[in-house]
């Protein structure tokens, strides 16, 4: 694995020592590694934030997993490389549609991470992206386990990866996506004011249908629904989840919610560990990376870390209850209320 996110977690896949807060912004922003470790300085000048993030997680992933070239590359994205589309259609604007720089706008298309990740790997294998909102990287996933399953791929680079600029920032804060006052990232859990904390990240991974040294831990299941949902009837789709992998509530160590501070839909999370979950551990990671239509990879690397460290991190939990073993991670997440999903982790002794 390998995550670049709003803390720092590039360097390693364990929880970080040190938790970066922000007290004085709405919106948090990666916390940007080394590049010129994996990409030429002259060759990153050309590229946006978003494909370098790509490139270097995707080549530390590799390197992690101690495989040279995967056999497929999936990629998730909700906005794709945004902030180049912005430069093409600014361009557009300004010099009235003469002399246009075509650079932006080849650069701009969602599927340029996997692409530029394939062209740094030498890999001319199956190449797809997924771009469905807040379903884009449960969509990859869902994708790859599905090649896994049939055994036309060995190794899957599987990825999700979004970025925050200051337009889109602005166009989603006036469609009240955002908090209107600023906080700490870190107390959004407690707030009751509607609107998020705005989030980017790249995360990927290296999937394998069998267990080695590498492995962090097992992928059982993932489960999408695109409509809205109240309380009760998210209820039923979990029990249902759940019974579809031979599971019962009480099997689930950790349940890992995308709790994301927004009063809007937080009774929707709430009604879960007011309930089916009352007796369960819980915890959350939004107040860690951000709201942003693929923060559920970032969901899934937290949830294999624990897994693979076998403790569940303080700063991440809803509650004290006991924890008997680290088994069974249940993920659940929803992009406001529009799109949901649940993903099932397993320890790695399989």
């Amino acid at each position: 694995m390998a995550c670049i996110s709003a803390q720092k977690t590039f360097d390693s896949n364990r929880f970080p020592d040190e938790i970066t807060e922000c007290n004085d912004s709405r919106c948090l922003k990666c916390i940007e590694p080394v590049y010129k470790k994996y990409i030429d300085p002259m060759v990153s000048r050309r590229m946006s934030r978003i494909v370098k993030r790509g490139i270097y997680s995707a080549k530390s992933c590799m390197e992690d997993a101690g495989i040279e070239t995967p056999d497929a590359i999936i990629t998730g994205t909700g906005l794709g490389c945004i902030e180049d589309t912005e430069k093409f259609l600014s361009s557009l604007i300004k010099d009235g549609e003469k002399l246009l720089n075509p650079t932006p706008f080849i650069q701009s298309t969602h599927n340029t991470v996997s692409s530029q990740i394939s062209l740094f790997l030498k890999c001319h294998a199956y190449n797809i992206t997924y771009s469905h909102r807040g379903l884009s990287f449960e969509s990859a996933l869902s994708d790859s386990l599905m090649m896994l399953n049939e055994k036309t791929a060995e190794h899957i680079l599987l990825g999700g990866t979004d970025e925050i600029t200051a337009n889109v920032f602005d166009i989603t804060n006036r469609l009240g996506h955002w908090k209107k006052e600023n906080c700490s990232n870190l107390n959004i859990r407690e707030s009751r004011t509607k609107g998020s904390v705005a989030g980017e990240g790249s995360v990927f991974f290296l999937l394998s249908g069998k267990a080695n040294t590498h492995t962090y831990a097992k992928i059982v299941s993932v489960e999408t629904l695109s409509e809205q949902l109240d309380a009760e009837s998210v209820k039923k789709e979990t029990l249902s989840f759940l019974e579809k992998n031979n599971l019962n509530p009480a099997d689930i160590d950790l349940l890992l919610l995308g709790i994301n501070g927004d009063s809007s839909f937080g009774h929707i999370y709430h009604s879960l560990t007011g309930t089916l979950f009352s007796n369960n551990a819980c915890a959350t990671f939004k107040h860690l990376c951000g709201e942003y239509h693929t923060a559920s990879s970032f969901a899934t690397w937290l949830a294999a870390v624990i897994l693979k460290e076998r403790s569940v991190p303080a700063i991440i939990r809803m509650d004290n209850k006991p924890i008997r073993q680290l088994k069974n991670i249940l993920v659940y997440n929803h992009y406001r209320n529009i799109t949901h999903s649940f993903i099932l982790l397993h320890n790695a002794e399989f």
